[in-house]
Order: structure tokens, then sequence, then C-alpha cells
């Protein structure tokens, strides 16, 4: 029997208000690698999924890190207004289940950064996540790109475009809420080639 790669919840069973500590791990402003353009990175403390081969399971304890404040978002919305930057991007962690904290930060954002993006991974398939609870349907909404799916080191790929295995999918939110499906992120671009395909290639 293959190994379980994942836990995987029962709809409604990890609950935000129960698991959250209101925690981070790390703030990265002015980064290029969690999403398009250059971007801000929050990453919050705690994770229930626990997938194997995890490269930040630093981040699965809810205790872990420390204290969102008002002094960090501050910050936050300080360098979210510099010209140059894109947007905000919301890792872990789990961003989902720990709503309590990202909600009021992502209405605030919309409210005085409209023109500003807001990408979230989750360990939640947008499956999964359509049978949630309503503070993580009201943060879905409230995103324009999620990156969905528990990692799984099986299908892991390298050459994959801002995710690591090939099951996560880089969703348009906006457009999948309205059509009531799965609307794959229309400049998705990944390498047509495996990471061991390259690697190859480099030998021969």
């Amino acid at each position: 029997m293959e190994e379980k790669c994942w836990n995987s919840p029962k709809p409604k069973e990890w609950k935000s208000e129960e698991l959250s500590q209101g925690r981070i791990i790390d703030y990265k402003a002015f980064n290029f690698v969690d999403g398009e353009g250059v971007r801000n990175s929050l990453y919050v403390s705690g994770c229930m999924f626990h997938c194997k081969g995890c490269y930040n399971a630093a981040t699965w304890s809810f205790k872990a890190g420390i204290p969102y404040t008002q002094d960090l978002e501050e910050q936050i919305m300080s360098d979210l207004a510099k010209p140059y930057v894109q947007g905000l991007t919301l890792l872990g962690g789990e961003p989902f289940l720990n709503t309590g904290i990202l909600i009021p930060l992502i209405k605030r954002i919309r409210k005085e950064l409209p023109q500003k993006d807001i990408w979230s991974w989750t360990g939640y398939t947008w499956e999964e996540m359509m049978l949630e609870s309503e503070d993580k349907l009201e943060m879905l909404a409230l995103i324009d790109i999620l990156v969905d799916g528990r990692f799984d080191i099986s299908k892991k790929n390298l050459m994959l475009q801002f995710r690591g295995s090939s099951n996560q999918r880089i969703i348009d939110v906006q457009k999948s809420l309205q059509a009531g499906k799965v609307i794959i992120w229309d400049k998705l671009n990944d390498g047509d080639q495996t990471f061991e395909q390259v690697n190859r290639n480099k030998l021969t």
C-alpha cells in the first residue's frame, strides 16, 4: 500500500478559530519568487496537512514564530504601497487556518490599495474549499490567485511555475467563482521538461 503523504480533513473539520494562535513565521518584502512580479510575502504559522517532503515544515506548529502585530501590518501596508510592488502573497503554514488575522488585512488592502493583487497558497483543493467554513470562503472571495492542493512528493517537478508538484494548480479565483468551476490562471507557463531531463541534457 502506498504511504499516505499528508493529512486530509473532513469538510469544516479544521477551524481557524480553534487552531490559529495569530502568529507568523516570517515576512519578506520585495521578492520575486512567490508569484508574479515584485511581491511582499507573509508566512503564517500553523499547518495541519503535514505533507511529506514539505520544504517549510518549521511552519507546522501554530505556536511557532512571533505574534502578528499592528506594527507589522503597518509595515506591510507601507511596503505594499511602493509603486513597483505588484501585490501580497500569503503562505505558511496554512493561510486558511489563520483567517482571523488575514481577512482584516486583506480587507484593508482592498480598501486602501485596490490596485494590488493578492495570491495565496493552500493545502486545500478548490473542490474541498467549496465545502469549507464561511471564514475560509470569505477569504477566498477576497483574493485573486490561489495555488491549491497538498504537495505530493511523488509528483514533484521543479520545472513547474510557482508550485512544487503537478497536482497543484494556479487558479484565477474571481473567474472561477463567477464560472462555478476551476479556471486556470491565463499566464501559466510551466517548463516543458522535468528537472531530471534538464540535468540529463546538461550532461550530454
